[in-house]
């Protein structure tokens, strides 16, 4: 039973491994059918909820950073370990956070040991959610820790633009962030066009390319060109403390003649409705107050279109990937 072996690799992986950015098992029970874990409680919830939850506050960019880090380091030590530990199911449901925005990971269930000796990766199935798995993976089974650094250059982009990984509710190219996103990455002129418009550019621009530049390097198609998780943790360090004028938050656009003169008409109709009434036949006397509209625009950028193909991947080898829910083939 799948279940099964995904909790009791959860068990395993989370009794022996102890860090300050893998979340606590604090017990377990297993009644019958019934398996259960039991968590340190994490009051802010997943990275998911706080980032895409409708109605709530955006996350600031030093707390996007700070995630960012914590989550990396719990990879990194991951990867570090006497016995390297292949985490195979990043993303952002998976990184739950505590009061100070803390990142801890999560469940396990689909953790391997990684390569020993002379082997340079673990055949697997293909399993994970769609969106996060490297390319390799899903083509090949071949499994890495390179194949971890790939679905962190996804959250981290998850990070600077405010979208899903997977969404298919936008249209063309755009359902998938990395192939509408990446290209955009390498060029620090168009990186306003996928930065999060609810940071309303309040965020370092210096700070904003630097991650960027990260995000491209660990989403490359193949796994050598990616960085090692221990280079990930000391570039973000960098971002920590980036004391820096942040991005001017709003841009306001004069209006049009057609706006002002629509603007202009409609006050004058006002104007005279309250004259017919301040002369009526009663001699009341209706004094209306009115208040003046203005429009207040922030800017819209239109995307240029970009060739990438990572929906042909999903298309030919990823029918065991799933956009909400992990499948195996």
């Amino acid at each position: 039973m799948q279940g099964h072996k995904e909790w009791m690799a959860e068990i395993i992986f989370l009794g022996q491994l102890r860090h300050s950015h893998l979340v606590k098992l604090i017990g377990y029970c297993c009644e019958e059918d019934q398996r259960l874990l039991v968590y340190e409680y994490m009051p802010r919830g997943s990275l998911e909820n706080q980032l895409f939850r409708r109605y709530s506050a955006a996350l600031p960019w030093s707390t996007r950073m700070k995630i960012a880090l914590g989550a990396a380091k719990g990879v990194a030590f991951l990867h570090e370990t006497d016995k390297p530990v292949i985490y195979r199911d990043f993303k952002s449901s998976n990184i739950l956070l505590d009061s100070d925005y803390t990142a801890k990971l999560s469940d396990f269930g689909l953790a391997k040991d990684g390569p020993e000796g002379e082997e340079t990766h673990v055949t697997t199935r293909v399993m994970g959610t769609q969106g996060y798995a490297a390319p390799e993976y899903i083509m090949t089974g071949h499994l890495t820790t390179m194949s971890d650094v790939y679905s962190f250059g996804v959250v981290l982009l998850e990070l600077l633009t405010g979208k899903r990984s997977m969404d298919n509710t936008r249209h063309g190219r755009e359902q998938s962030l990395v192939e509408w996103a990446r290209p955009l990455l390498k060029d620090p002129s168009k990186l306003d066009r996928i930065m999060d418009p609810r940071l309303e550019g309040q965020f370092s621009s210096k700070g904003a390319l630097k991650a960027a530049a990260l995000a491209y390097k660990c989403l490359s198609h193949h796994p050598k060109p990616r960085p090692v998780m221990s280079y990930v943790v000391e570039v973000l360090e960098s971002l920590q403390d980036f004391d820096e004028t942040f991005v001017k938050p709003f841009v306001y656009v004069v209006p049009t003649e057609d706006e002002s003169s629509k603007s202009l008409s409609r006050e004058a109709v006002v104007k005279s409705e309250g004259e017919k009434d301040a002369n009526n036949e009663n001699g009341f006397h209706n004094h209306r107050h009115h208040r003046r509209c203005g429009w207040r625009h922030r800017m819209k950028l239109s995307l240029s279109p970009v060739s990438y193909s990572d929906p042909v991947l999903y298309g030919n080898y990823g029918n065991g990937l799933n956009s909400s829910e992990r499948k195996e083939v």
